[in-house]
């Protein structure tokens, strides 16, 4: 095994020209340079340079060593930055499950200050929707699960981001459109477009138009908020829709669905010591409002959180 003290000795002699300057850059004495050299070529059976007056003139295997040197120290020079930054808490990775579909927008709000906060720290973003967020929370494939719809389970920690209110979205010249809330009935004759994700996770079905043992005359999915947005803005759909989404929109208006359907974002973990770099993006997120200004909720306001 090749010892980095003589590279280092060899890159400062090549740096400063002079072996005295380079004892004193390394902070060694002049005779502890020269045993360092003396030992290691007397192990590897070599001459690392030779004499020639005041000057020193590398051999063959001195140029070679000089070339490794300057090819490989700077890597474990940098090896050792990482290493500081890891204990800092300044390096790692956040791999984000996502089961909250609309949420796309209001995470990239947060990734921007992050990324720049934290150079250093990978960032990987997953549709957990597609794969089960929380096994794979569990099963330590994310470190961070975005979800309305938190499961508890033993040394799993939930921190809630932002509240929001599950509102009916209908295009502004609906014939619901006049209409501050909406009750089971009003939805037989409309076609819902929701997510594509299992009826027994949509809170449409599950705690507004189940119990009342009430369907839509059509359920339809697609894949994007856009799509989604724009066929509610036609008059084609309707859908159940986060308020936020609805901020600023002047051709889509959103309705309470019954008594009101109040949610949370929250950010779920494994319980235990957080780096620094996570303990920052939570904070970031928990600044990070899904809300974006005045929602379109309709005259006839009703309740709301």
């Amino acid at each position: 095994m090749i010892d980095t003290q003589p590279l280092a000795i060899l890159r400062e002699i090549d740096r400063t020209g002079s072996l005295t300057q380079a004892a004193d850059k390394l902070c060694l004495t002049q005779s502890a340079v020269s045993h360092a050299v003396r030992r290691f070529e007397e192990r590897h059976g070599v001459r690392l340079w030779t004499r020639e007056g005041r000057t020193l003139r590398l051999t063959a295997s001195g140029q070679y060593l000089l070339g490794l040197a300057n090819r490989v120290l700077p890597q474990l020079e940098h090896g050792t930055t990482v290493l500081e930054d890891y204990a800092r808490g300044r390096r790692g990775a956040i791999r984000v499950g996502m089961e909250c579909h609309p949420c796309q927008d209001w995470l990239m709000r947060v990734v921007d200050p992050f990324l720049a906060d934290w150079p250093d720290v990978d960032f990987d973003v997953t549709s957990a929707f597609q794969f089960g967020g929380l096994a794979a929370l569990m099963q330590h494939e994310i470190d961070i699960l975005v979800t309305p719809d938190p499961v508890e389970r033993p040394k799993l920690e939930y921190i809630p981001v932002f509240d929001y209110e599950l509102v009916l979205a209908v295009g502004a010249s609906h014939a619901l459109a006049g209409k501050g809330r909406v009750e089971p009935s009003d939805l037989t004759r409309e076609t819902l477009v929701t997510y594509p994700v299992a009826r027994e996770r949509l809170d449409i079905f599950t705690r507004f138009l189940g119990p009342a043992g009430i369907l839509p005359r059509r359920h339809r999915t697609v894949e994007t908020t856009d799509l989604m947005l724009r066929l509610v803005a036609s008059g084609r759909a309707v859908s159940a829709t986060p308020d936020w989404l609805l901020n600023d929109s002047k051709s889509i208006k959103g309705l309470h669905i019954g008594d009101g359907i109040f949610k949370s974002i929250h950010i779920g973990l494994r319980a235990g010591d957080r780096p620094d770099y996570l303990s920052a993006f939570i904070e970031l997120a928990r600044d990070t409002s899904g809300q974006n200004g005045s929602g379109q909720i309709g005259a006839d306001e009703g309740p709301r959180s």
